[in-house]
């Protein structure tokens, strides 16, 4: 299968890692590096860097308007961009979205669930559509989160199952 993984931050470098071993990943579509931390140095994204470690392409555009593919699917995880519906019709994109959906359709799920005191969460993967968080469910699975939990471990089990759920779906 022709692979790609569109990622940005860390939840997204560590799909994009998961991935990496036990799939050819052709290229990394993420942001463009930004000025970062209190001395607004330029860095790149966490899925940069991993992809870098990984030796796998990385792509950077600005805009997705004209964007090809190149693969029959396009992993998105924690990518931080809306993908134009010209583009959604090239590939199939699935996205990993950390969360029970529709429990928390918004660009943050594991911080909504924590403030909300949820006793379970999970990963679902979904067919991107033009909706936010809308397309069709591939794949759901919960899992329980106890007080002693944060975003570093939530997180961290989400990025272990969607790697689980993608080889299902």
């Amino acid at each position: 299968m022709d692979l790609a993984v569109a990622a940005t931050a860390l939840l997204g470098a560590d799909v994009l890692e998961r991935l990496a071993g036990r799939h050819d990943v052709a290229y990394v579509l993420t942001r463009p590096d930004r000025p970062r931390g209190r001395g607004r140095k330029l860095a790149a994204p966490p899925a940069k860097e991993s992809a870098e470690r990984l030796g796998v392409e990385v792509r950077q555009p600005e805009r997705l308007d004209d964007f090809d593919p190149e693969v029959d699917t396009v992993v998105v995880a924690a990518y931080g961009v809306l993908v134009p519906e010209p583009v959604l019709e090239r590939a199939l994109w699935l996205n990993v979205h950390p969360s029970l959906l529709p429990r928390w359709r918004c660009a943050a799920p594991i911080e909504r669930a924590l403030m909300a005191g949820d006793e379970e969460t999970g990963v679902t993967i979904i067919e991107l559509v033009r909706e936010l968080d809308a397309g069709p469910i591939e794949a759901q699975r919960a899992f329980p989160v106890g007080p002693e939990d944060d975003f570093g471990t939530v997180s961290a089990r989400a990025g272990e199952l969607a790697a689980e759920l993608l080889e299902e779906a």
